[in-house]
């Protein structure tokens, strides 16, 4: 008899089939922080919550004004479980009070790396979210034996690099598929 070990898709992107109906879900591509035994945990990369860094800022720092530059940085919407914290992924040489290590990345949940970030001494390489996507144990696979995911090693140039428009294909691109030919059905063979 075959042992098989499971393949775990840490530090993978997930993106949406044409199919997709969960509207949570629908055109996103998903950045998984972490996949084990136990579930999933990842962020939307690619849908915007249409709050700025300064709006965030003005609910911590209600008595300070936010520099005019975090008016331009996007906070996203990365996915519909606990849409009240906040998550920042950015590269692992930095680290704050609540950093966690991804490799060559980190994921940091502390107010402190949003103030680095507002005062120009953070990373300048980062995706802040809102929220985060979620799976109990087995469930994302079987989301993936549905067919409702693609799956690929994640690319850090994706995440920092790539105007949110973009991402969704930008994030195909390396599995050599062109999204809008492909069919909402889904099928087995």
């Amino acid at each position: 008899m075959k042992s098989t070990t499971p393949s775990y898709l840490k530090h993978h992107f997930l993106i949406a089939m044409p199919h997709m109906a969960d509207p949570n879900f629908a055109h996103t591509v998903i950045y998984l922080v972490e996949h084990n035994q136990h579930g999933a945990m990842g962020l939307v990369i690619n849908r915007s919550s249409g709050l700025s860094l300064a709006d965030v800022l003005e609910q911590l720092q209600p008595e300070a004004e936010p520099d005019e530059r975090c008016r331009q940085l996007p906070i996203y919407a990365g996915g519909p479980v606990h849409t009240d914290r906040g998550f920042v992924l950015h590269p692992r040489e930095w680290s704050y009070q609540a950093t966690l290590e991804l490799g060559e990345l980190a994921l940091s949940t502390s107010q402190d790396v949003l103030l680095a970030i507002a005062d120009g001494s953070g990373p300048p390489r980062h995706l802040i979210a809102l929220g985060y996507a979620g799976w109990e144990a087995g469930q994302l696979e079987a989301e993936l034996i549905d067919n409702a995911w693609l799956t690929c090693p994640a690319d850090p140039a994706v995440l920092f690099d790539v105007d949110v428009e973009q991402r969704l294909q930008r994030a195909a691109a390396p599995l050599g598929i062109d999204l809008s030919l492909l069919t909402s059905q889904a099928g087995h063979a």
